[in-house]
């Protein structure tokens, strides 16, 4: 990786110009891009009060966790303020494969002057806590317990880490900054939807200083970002169409939480939906391969029921209505 450990935010931006909201916060920004910065999502839309939560990450060295359902953009929401800042960003996925020594680092077999040697190569976390990197752990509440305490000795402020095989103690770079994302508050798989999520340590959760809340957007909003993200449908009849979309999608929202459905649209899957409207030219094709043929084939008739109220239009799945019980 590139050296960054000599950059410094240079300048200040307005956070009303820049997103849009109603404040006269100053947020320190880089004026030049690196290449660890995300590229800017020109369509993005934020969502104020988390955007608030992510930017007084970097303004005031907060440690910031976002918290949501699946697919409502979170890490794609701690990116896209970084986008803005051109503040360098590293995300590293805690999926069940990510060990201790992939965070503290190893030692490992190089060559030098062409001779093999054994050196130590620091991970991701005594790297990135050197320089001025937004470091984000996503998927926060699938990370295994010993990768889980490792992460603890960086949430305090200020907070020193300690490379034991190297007996050296790593003082933060002053604008190193720390996010996670979670689909859960560290409870563990309640509803059975999130497997592998883990119960966390309280004290750990107790470090995050600020927990935002990222959920699904007012209806209005979610059919904007689909239009934006398909322009083929940004017109008068394709709003219509997506329209109907986003209503089918709230209707597999209320039915997960009636317990009808153990699944749900999130908004990635209404856009990979309008995608492959695009491709298709038909919607009931198009949301058969995009989501019907994800559900449970006891569920598949009331997925199908949704669509025929929003689109006035029979799936070949509704033929299991008429030999079921509610005849």
């Amino acid at each position: 990786m590139t050296d960054i450990a000599d950059l410094r935010p240079d300048r200040m931006l307005s956070v009303r110009e820049v997103f849009g909201i109603d404040t006269d916060l100053q947020v320190p920004a880089f004026s030049e891009r690196d290449d660890h910065v995300p590229e800017v999502d020109a369509v993005y839309r934020f969502n104020p009060d988390v955007t608030l939560a992510i930017l007084a990450g970097f303004m005031r060295d907060r440690r910031v966790m976002v918290q949501g359902l699946h697919g409502t953009g979170k890490s794609t929401h701690i990116e896209q303020v970084a986008a803005r800042l051109n503040w360098p960003c590293v995300r590293l996925n805690l999926d069940g494969h990510i060990s201790r020594l992939d965070l503290v680092g190893k030692d490992a077999v190089v060559l030098r002057e062409g001779k093999q040697v054994t050196e130590f190569q620091e991970g991701i976390v005594p790297w990135s806590l050197q320089r001025p990197v937004a470091l984000v752990f996503d998927e926060y509440d699938a990370g295994r317990p010993d990768v889980m305490f490792v992460i603890q000795r960086i949430l305090e402020q200020g907070g020193k880490f300690t490379l034991m095989d190297q007996n050296r103690v790593l003082h933060p770079h002053p604008f190193f900054r720390l996010f996670a994302t979670a689909n859960t508050v560290g409870l563990g798989n309640l509803n059975g939807l999130y497997h592998g999520a883990q119960r966390l340590n309280h004290a750990q959760i107790d470090r995050w200083n600020i927990v935002a809340s990222l959920n699904y957007l007012p209806a209005g909003e979610e059919i904007a970002i689909v239009q934006a993200r398909v322009p083929s449908l940004a017109d008068d009849a394709g709003r219509q169409l997506v329209a109907s979309m986003v209503a089918v999608a709230d209707l597999t929202r209320k039915g997960f939480a009636a317990g009808d459905l153990s699944t749900l649209m999130s908004p990635r899957t209404v856009i990979t939906w309008a995608e492959n409207v695009e491709i298709f030219k038909d919607p009931a094709l198009a949301f058969r391969l995009s989501f019907v043929n994800k559900c449970d084939d006891a569920e598949r008739p009331l997925v199908a029921e949704y669509f025929q109220r929003c689109f006035d239009q029979e799936l070949k799945e509704s033929h299991q209505l008429s030999s079921g019980p509610h005849e």
